[in-house]
């Protein structure tokens, strides 16, 4: 089989910060601003790979949610334990670096994990967990 990852979902809380969050921090390109219903999805992606995207997505949008339901949601998302995506770079400390400058909530600064990888950790303005990872050379 050939199977690629085609896009991803994250949630998002409020959908100006985390298109600002995803544009202007981390350097996504748009790829569709879609709204209904007084709701938006918006798709990012990393520039220069155009068969990878995040679909960032209201969670209350989501079919068969119960009340109780959106009320944890929310809650798990405003304590960055909903929803995570892990993220690579050839720079990392330059990545963090910009994040700091852009005051994102930083959850950890770089650092060597006894599983082999050197990564930091950020939430998205939704409280998603960003972990960053420096690529292998």
């Amino acid at each position: 089989m050939d199977i690629t990852i085609h896009s991803t979902f994250l949630p998002h809380s409020d959908a100006e910060t985390s298109l600002t969050f995803y544009r202007d921090v981390l350097g996504f390109e748009v790829r569709k601003d879609v709204g209904y219903g007084g709701m938006r999805w918006i798709t990012v992606g990393p520039k220069g790979q155009p068969g990878t995207s995040i679909v960032l997505y209201p969670p209350q949008a989501t079919p068969g949610v119960t009340d109780d339901e959106k009320r944890t949601i929310a809650e798990m998302m405003a304590k960055g334990t909903f929803a995570m995506i892990l993220f690579a770079t050839p720079d990392l400390a330059a990545t963090f670096d910009k994040l700091q400058a852009a005051d994102a909530d930083i959850v950890q600064e770089p650092t060597d994990q006894p599983y082999g990888v050197r990564d930091c950790g950020v939430r998205d303005p939704a409280g998603n967990m960003i972990r960053i990872q420096q690529q292998a050379r």
